[in-house]
């Protein structure tokens, strides 16, 4: 997994609150390889009644393109545990996601997946998303050892996070190698359980 250490890059906007697992991939792309299942991100939500793409949503504008960051309402990634919603949205680029609160599932699979959930007020998340919207293309900095987001305004607001989850990201490890980091004493108590209870 690749470390989280600091990313500076264009921010995105999404001014809804309650984004569900389910609009940020619909369940019918879920059974698709993975190049595949990355065309279905906000498939539904982007997408008028004719199926076109609607030209005033955010991430269908071509001053967003490449956008790494993306700024939420409240309570973005709610909805069933599906772990696509965070695979599908860091396979279209994206590393950190900032939002007043997360779908608590989709919160600890971004750890998971190597990308970072900020948790930031309800007002200044608003503030964000009213900047990024005025402002389209406009970049924002999230630097992860400092514990700091910069946006587009200047402003720099410190955010928490667990400092066991930030030492993960910041070494690029998910719960799998992190345990496995520590195979030679896992086995070595191993070797010795073995010995001392030999009878069992």
């Amino acid at each position: 997994m690749e470390p989280f250490t600091k990313l500076t890059a264009v921010a995105v906007p999404i001014d809804m609150s309650n984004v569900d697992t389910d609009q940020i991939i619909p369940a019918r792309f879920l059974a698709l390889p993975r190049e595949q299942a990355k065309l279905g991100l906000f498939h539904d939500i982007r997408r008028d009644a004719a199926k076109q793409l609607k030209p005033d949503f955010p991430p269908n504008r071509p001053e967003y393109a490449g956008a790494a960051i993306l700024v939420a309402a409240r309570n973005f990634g709610c909805g069933s545990s599906r772990e696509h919603a965070v695979s599908v949205l860091k396979d279209n680029g994206f590393r950190a996601f900032v939002a007043p609160s997360f779908g608590d599932i989709f919160h600890n699979n971004c750890y998971q997946n190597g990308v970072l959930p900020i948790v930031v007020g309800e007002e200044r998340a608003a503030t964000l998303r009213a900047l990024l919207a005025a402002q389209p293309g406009a970049t924002m900095t999230v630097d992860l050892a400092a514990q700091t987001l910069a946006g587009p305004d200047g402003i720099v607001d410190k955010f928490p996070i667990d400092s066991f989850r930030k030492d993960c990201l910041l070494r690029g490890q998910d719960d799998i190698s992190f345990t496995l980091g520590h195979a030679a004493e896992i086995a070595a108590f191993e070797a010795a359980h073995g010995r001392e209870l030999s009878w069992l």
